[in-house]
Formats: C-alpha cells, structure tokens, sequence
C-alpha cells in the first residue's frame, strides 16, 4: 500500500471517473486487497474481465490506483494498487462550480448506497457470523448539537482512531499474525439536519 495519505479530489474528470458505481465498488475491493489482478478484481465484482480492466485504466487515468509490483510469476498480469490512502472531497473546492457540485453529490449518493448495500448484507448474513463477531459489531446514532467547527474537529479525531487501528491491524498482518482478522467496514455520517 503507499504510504502517500489521503488524495483530495478537485477536478471534475477525477470525480466523474470515481462516482461510476463499478470503479467505486472496484477501488474499494482494491483497496481491501491491497494489490490484485483485473482478474480477481473481476470475481469480486461478477463482472467480465475485459469490462473491469477497462475501469481500472479509467481509475489509473485519474491517479486514483497505479500498477503494483508483480506478484506472480505471469508476467502478463498486470498487478494494481491504490496510490494512496484513499481520497477525499472537500466543499470548498466544488461548491463555486456547478458541475462540480452536481458530480460530487453523485459520488456521494453512489457511495452511501454502496454502504447500504454492505449493511443491509451484514443484517441479512448476521447469524452466519460467530457470536464474538457479532457482539462486536456496532450500530449507534447520536445526536449532538455541535458547532460546524466542533463537527470539524469530532471528524478528524475519528478520522485519526480509524487511521491508528488500520494501521496497527496491517503491521501485525505484516509480521504475520493474520488469525481471526476480518475485513470490517466502518462507515461515520456527521452533518446537520432540522427536525
């Protein structure tokens, strides 16, 4: 994985290229593999290979993965990675441009029913888990009244605790201590809303 940290996006080509539901679902199978082949990329996401490579190169055109090491003896497969650790939007930079706005609210709905999706799966399959699994697993809603630079601060913060258990979690994979470890999606809402 490159150790280069989150990537902001700005351009409108970049948003479009990561708001199309295929490449969001493949940059994330991406990033959860850390290196992988259209090909198993393509299994993941029941799709045709030639059809996934093609939305890799897409992803690649943007800056959004980048070809990995080889990690087979196939010289042939072509091995990608994301080329950084994820990436973020910020408002400032698309709400003084329409079409901007309009792609970023379209990344966001892709990626909020992507995560539905992933929920709604783990509610169905959740007696399928083992009991420690799903003890552990959480669902919480609060509802604080927060100023719009308290809502800043709480993000970074849990920014910043999900970052320091990713971490610690790929070193110990890294030395090896690979037992019981589970892919586990964590998915944080802070906005405002009226009653």
């Amino acid at each position: 994985m490159p150790t280069s940290d989150n990537r902001r996006i700005s351009d409108l080509g970049t948003l479009k290229a990561i708001a199309h539901p295929l490449r969001m679902r493949l940059y994330r199978a991406l990033f959860v593999a850390r290196t992988a082949t259209a090909s198993q990329l393509a299994d993941q996401v029941d799709e045709a290979v030639s059809l996934v490579s093609y939305h890799l190169r897409k992803l690649a055109d943007h800056g959004l993965i980048e070809e990995a090491e080889t990690q087979s003896a196939d010289g042939r497969e072509r091995w990608w990675q994301p080329s950084s650790y994820g990436f973020s939007i910020h408002d400032e930079d698309v709400r003084d441009a329409p079409e901007l706005a309009a792609a970023s609210a379209a990344f966001g709905r892709t990626v909020h029913e992507q995560r539905a999706l992933m929920y709604h799966r783990f509610l169905d399959e959740r007696h399928t888990w083992p009991g420690e699994w799903r003890s552990a697993s959480v669902s919480s809603e609060w509802l604080p009244r927060l100023t719009a630079a308290e809502l800043a601060a709480l993000g970074a913060e849990l920014d910043a605790v999900v970052k320091k258990y990713d971490q610690r979690a790929r070193d110990a994979e890294a030395a090896g201590d690979t037992e019981g470890r589970e892919n586990v999606a964590v998915h944080l809402h802070g906005f405002p809303y009226r009653g």
